[in-house]
């Protein structure tokens, strides 16, 4: 079993911040079924464009979104490989079915 660098452990405390809010993680709900635009999330979500704006670069910031212009407008998309290391950090605290374990303690 492959042990988790340091750089592993921040890489995943940067992506769970960055989920770690009710209005980013409706961001991401809201994109799974694929790319919107900025003044469609804002309709969805219920929300001004200021604090979605916000939101939206803390996403893009720890790379879990992809984003593009067309005319004045910016439609932005999941990062497919930021939700696989997402998946990955998840499995890699999962406890194996040998650290369910009980461990007697020195005294």
């Amino acid at each position: 079993m492959a042990t988790a660098t340091d750089k592993d452990l921040e890489r995943a405390a940067a992506l769970f911040r960055a989920l770690a809010d009710p209005t980013r993680l409706g961001i991401i709900e809201r994109l799974r079924g694929g790319e919107q635009c900025v003044c469609d999330l804002t309709d969805m979500l219920d929300t001004g464009q200021s604090r979605l704006s916000f939101h939206l670069k803390t996403l893009k910031d720890a790379g879990l979104l992809r984003d593009r212009r067309q005319g004045r407008w910016i439609y932005y998309a999941l990062d497919p490989d930021a939700i696989a290391e997402i998946e990955a950090a998840v499995a890699a605290i999962k406890p194996s079915a040998s650290g369910l374990r009980v461990v007697k303690r020195c005294d």
